[in-house]
């Protein structure tokens, strides 16, 4: 893969990745529309995601052979990074970590018949969080019973995101007493009870899926060899794109503190001529910049074993604080206007609250580095 000089060393498919998906995700999501999609609810307008299929997005990191790009997750992070930056809705993420995840433990049939239509446009999510709030993806606790050919499923996944649109979910369970995972197609998808929940990230829809009594063939059942490396596969795929998403917010949110900082007066000067403001703001840049150097070190590791997890656990650790410290700022130096919620401020600490709770926060990242680390 060909390299482009610069200070985080972008290959040339990130960076015309990064250049397209930044003047699209400026034109598609303005804050304005943001703010009316929240009221929305769909949540997004599904005319955009048909675009970012149509331009190729939602195949960069699914092989040649199942109608992809034949890339890899690293061409993916421009994308989500700057769909981060504009706040885009939308179930691209969800739906590219539903292909990771069946690419990793899938069938060969299961690969062969979901993977194009994934490529293709066709929206899927995955259902591992449970209400134990265990960050463990090995924890689960919903369960599956064999009956003749089919299985019986029980139990509740939460944090569900972008399921009342999928025509596809991966779910995480126990079968057996032992890790497993099934494919949910859109008849069992419906079969199951959809509670939609109140998160703090209100750019997101987010559902309790309730799974007692679906019924699915064993054929919806994924390769169980492969479920223990799948699911630690997809934590790191989940903590990558996740930070991606978050350095591209913080980014924005620099911006929008500095533009407020130039405008806003007091005794006859800018506001952000005084020290204690200006140095912060500093402070708050230099903490995203760094997190985003983290975040495309790991894109670049991702598919090198033990280095690519510290790498990506990295980026996971210092990219929620990185967000929620620049959203603070913005929201103090805003005044009162800052804890209103008009002030644009306020979307920016809520992503970085709800990324920071997905796929591991700081800590449980920090503590998985220990180990490995040490």
């Amino acid at each position: 893969m060909s390299e482009r000089r610069g200070p985080i060393g972008l290959s040339e498919e990130q960076a015309e990745l990064l250049d397209s998906a930044t003047r699209y995700c400026g034109d598609k999501s303005p804050v304005d529309m943001v703010r009316q999609l929240i009221d929305d609810e769909l949540g997004h307008d599904p005319a955009v995601f048909a675009e970012m299929a149509e331009l190729g997005w939602l195949g960069i990191a699914i092989p040649e052979a199942y109608g992809g790009a034949g890339l890899e997750l690293a061409e993916v992070v421009p994308v989500v990074e700057q769909m981060g930056r504009h706040l885009m809705a939308g179930p691209f993420v969800s739906t590219t970590l539903a292909a990771q995840l069946l690419l990793a433990a899938g069938t060969d049939a299961q690969k062969s018949e979901v993977l194009p239509q994934l490529a293709s446009g066709t929206p899927a999510t995955i259902a591992l969080a449970e209400p134990n709030a265990d960050f463990d993806p090995m924890s689960a606790e919903c369960m599956a019973q064999r009956d003749g050919g089919e299985l019986v499923l029980a139990g509740t996944k939460c944090l569900v995101l972008d399921v009342h649109v999928a025509r596809f979910a991966i779910v995480s369970l126990r079968l057996d007493d032992a890790p497993a995972l099934v494919l949910l197609d859109g008849e069992a998808i419906a079969a199951a009870s959809h509670e939609r929940e109140t998160i703090v990230d209100e750019t997101k829809r987010s559902f309790r899926l309730g799974l007692d009594g679906v019924r699915v063939p064993d054929s919806a059942l994924l390769d169980t060899s492969n479920v223990a490396s799948a699911l630690e596969r997809i934590e790191l795929a989940g903590a990558l794109l996740g930070s991606a998403e978050m350095c591209g917010a913080g980014v924005s949110c620099v911006a929008y503190t500095v533009s407020y900082l130039n405008e806003r007066k007091q005794f006859g000067r800018p506001i952000g001529a005084y020290q204690a403001l200006k140095h912060t703001t500093v402070d708050a840049h230099l903490r995203i910049e760094q997190a985003r150097s983290h975040v495309y070190a790991a894109a670049h590791t991702f598919e090198k074993g033990s280095d690519g997890e510290i790498a990506t656990r990295m980026a996971k650790a210092s990219t929620g604080p990185a967000l929620a410290f620049a959203a603070d700022r913005a929201i103090q130096f805003h005044g009162g206007y800052g804890f209103t919620y008009e002030c644009d401020a306020q979307l920016y600490r809520r992503n970085a609250l709800f990324g920071e709770a997905r796929f591991g926060d700081a800590v449980y990242h920090r503590r998985k580095l220990a180990d490995l680390i040490l």
